[in-house]
């Protein structure tokens, strides 16, 4: 007999780009970045580039292939992102997918009244300790803007109710380098010390150049201070195809490619071996209705394709699932978008997967899909696993003592391996009458019970000191 070995796990995975098609839009995009360019006018980032081998005609910055691959030579294909306390919670060498909620709606949907509103520093707390609760969410977003608060301060107090309500690693995004400044020494504050920080970062954040081909001072500077101080950033753009990027796939594809590599090439020239992670949110314009599409099928497979081009270049990627255009979270457009797109995520092997709990495309975040989701990665997770292939998996012991005709219910290998079957906490499979007995709920009712009850739970916060020290902080925001 062959010898099986032990752990022998085939990961489930989709191809989207054959070899052949992943080298051709590796040569296009370098073909980008060389020709065509990308808009640059911060000073330092513009004296780096030149100074490296780059050309600046018309204000674009013709980098060379070379210094490209350079660059992502440098970058590091995994680093960590830690809690709290820098234990760490998110290992990117590990090549599995991890999932985190969605990020700055201007709308809540408020799981007791239904009732549709703009967000507030109170939602972020609702969303953020219901995040924290639910298991299969691997880290966080903030979620919402604070619109109760003055816009200036409004990204550092959702990213500090975010910081207070979830222990999980913080993604976030910054309009201003006040906000950016502010949200690192909070998460120095969180790790423990800025030496903690960089060993185990519990925040990261998104730099995103303006397509098409454009990173403007603003960002260009946050890029720089991030790979200063080590804080991670996805240089992550939304590229809608037909508006802002071409109308084929490809050629979106290609583009998301340049501008994600783009800023990966500053941030290296800034410090080699800042961590950054390769992504691009490659949607559709819906002629339509001119939507931005959370939805849209050809979404799920640009950022399928996108993945693979990460993993061509040895990157971690950004990528985008667990959203809808539907307007409330009891549509079934809802579910079936979720479910679709975290599943073509996790079969694409997208390592960060963010934007769950999004509805109406990016407008609103519901705490009920926050719940419904954690389900679908539940079932995906679970999927995701493959079947372990070995002398106790095969059973070729207990199939000959039973043999045909026979039953499995009493075996000792029954009840070592039985409680591997995966069982919902939310759906149902008991029958009509006993359904009927239990109140006829369906699934949305299910939901709401179980969200509820998450509103509830006490949060897990920080220590007295750190909450004292944030509040301090927070009176000297600018």
């Amino acid at each position: 007999m062959v010898p099986i070995n032990p752990e022998l796990i085939n990961r489930p995975a989709v191809t989207i780009l054959s070899g052949e098609q992943i080298e051709r839009i590796h040569l296009g995009t370098m073909q980008v970045l060389e020709q065509t360019g990308i808009r640059v006018t911060h000073p330092k980032a513009l004296g780096l580039l030149i100074q490296h081998g780059a050309s600046v005609k018309d204000k674009r910055v013709c980098i060379p292939a070379a210094m490209v691959e350079a660059a992502i030579q440098q970058a590091p294909s995994n680093f960590v992102l830690g809690k709290r306390n820098g234990e760490t919670a998110i290992d990117l060498k590990a090549g599995k997918s991890w999932y985190g909620a969605g990020l700055d709606c201007v709308d809540y949907l408020d799981p007791v009244t239904d009732k549709r509103s703009r967000f507030t520093s109170e939602n972020c707390r609702v969303t953020a300790t219901i995040a924290n609760t639910l298991s299969n969410y691997d880290w966080c977003m903030t979620l919402g803007f604070s619109t109760d608060v003055q816009p200036s301060l409004a990204e550092r107090v959702a990213a500090k109710q975010a910081l207070t309500y979830c222990n999980k690693p913080l993604f976030f995004c910054c309009s201003d380098m006040n906000s950016l400044q502010s949200i690192y020494e909070m998460g120095c504050l969180i790790a423990g010390s800025e030496k903690i920080f960089r060993l185990a970062p519990p925040i990261a954040t998104l730099s995103s150049a303006i397509s098409p081909l454009w990173y403007d001072d603003n960002t260009v500077e946050k890029i720089i201070f991030c790979a200063e101080l080590g804080i991670p950033q996805a240089l992550y753009s939304g590229l809608q195809a037909g508006a802002t990027s071409p109308a084929t796939f490809a050629g979106t594809i290609v583009q998301g490619c340049a501008e994600s590599l783009g800023g990966l090439v500053m941030a290296q020239l800034v410090r080699p071996g800042a961590p950054t992670i390769f992504g691009a949110l490659t949607t559709i314009m819906d002629m339509a209705t001119t939507i931005f599409s959370y939805g849209a099928v050809e979404m799920n497979l640009m950022a399928a394709a996108m993945a693979q081009m990460a993993r061509h270049y040895k990157l971690p990627f950004f990528g985008t699932a667990g959203c809808s255009d539907a307007k409330s979270d009891d549509d079934q457009q809802a579910v079936l978008e979720a479910t679709f797109s975290c599943l073509s995520a996790s079969l694409s092997g997208a390592n960060l997967v963010h934007d769950l709990g999004l509805l109406d495309h990016s407008n609103l975040i519901s705490p009920r899909y926050l719940v419904l989701i954690n389900e679908i990665l539940s079932m995906l997770k679970k999927y995701m696993r493959g079947i372990v292939v070995n002398d106790e998996t095969m059973a070729l012991e207990v199939i000959n003592q039973v043999g045909p005709g026979g039953n499995y219910l009493e075996e000792h290998h029954t009840m070592r391996n039985f409680r591997e079957v995966w069982y919902s906490k939310l759906f149902d499979r008991d029958t009509y009458d006993a359904w009927c007995r239990q109140g006829a709920k369906k699934m949305i009712d299910r939901v709401r019970e179980k969200t509820r009850k998450l509103m509830d739970t006490d949060p897990e916060i920080p220590s007295a000191g750190v909450v004292q020290e944030m509040d301090r902080l927070a009176t000297h925001w600018k």
